[in-house]
């Protein structure tokens, strides 16, 4: 292979096995970056670590790096806290998916009481729009360090519980895919195709403190997709709900 990745893992005595079990990937996964396609952004930096090869000379084709103001160009609106969203936004912010729409939370109760979000996701899983929403493990040991961090202890679980009798119709009825996590959330996030509304998690704070970013782009390098290679993430190791 002549792909620049493939000489200078040559060049320091590493083969494609080796590389995944340090990165914690699949060996085909590996094979199809010395094929030419371009790893996330994490397993970049990985491999310039390993090869001591720099990104531009392992990948060609990456474009310049980007001036700050195009990554702020990312950012529509700050809000100082979730409460300080408009209640509306939520649900224009889901009436504009044509393709994906994805949670991410501990509980996203306040969505599954928003009638008019619930009605929204409704009307776009019957549209064909691809729905996933994944929320904390009740049982989980992170939601339990959660819930005492922001000192409700047990009562994160159970508005998990409750959040989930909200969605519960939603994939029993329309196939909304439901999923339970125990990570350590940095983020919260709702997602419509290219746009974001993300929760930025304060150490002892309720999330309804927390600040959130109104955020739209498609940039392979942004920061949009930086949050939505996190939710796939999460999503890998999410059980599914059975309904």
């Amino acid at each position: 292979m002549n792909h620049p990745l493939a000489r200078a893992l040559r060049g320091v005595g590493i083969d494609a096995v080796d590389v995944a079990a340090r990165l914690g990937v699949d060996p085909k996964t590996v094979q199809r970056w010395l094929s030419g396609r371009q790893p996330y952004p994490r397993h970049r930096d990985a491999l310039v670590a390993l090869t001591g090869w720099s990104p531009r000379d392992l990948w060609p084709e990456l474009s310049r790096p980007a001036d700050p103001a195009t990554h702020a160009d990312e950012v529509r609106i700050v809000y100082p806290h979730r409460s300080a969203v408009p209640a509306d936004a939520w649900a224009r912010l889901l009436s504009r998916a044509d393709r994906e729409i994805a949670i991410l939370a501990y509980s996203a109760l306040f969505l599954a009481e928003n009638v008019a979000v619930t009605d929204m996701l409704r009307e776009k899983a019957r549209a064909g729009v691809r729905i996933r929403i994944a929320l904390g493990d009740p049982a989980g040991r992170h939601i339990a360090s959660r819930g005492d961090e922001e000192g409700i202890g047990a009562g994160m679980s159970a508005r998990i519980r409750t959040a989930l009798v909200g969605f519960g119709p939603l994939a029993e009825d329309f196939g909304v895919a439901l999923g339970l996590h125990d990570t350590v959330l940095y983020n919260s996030m709702c997602r419509s195709d290219d746009e974001l509304l993300v929760s930025l998690h304060v150490y002892g704070r309720p999330g309804a403190h927390a600040p959130v970013l109104h955020m739209k782009g498609n940039r392979a390098d942004g920061m949009v997709a930086t949050y939505l290679a996190s939710f796939e993430r999460v999503w890998s190791i999410a059980k599914p709900v059975i309904v």
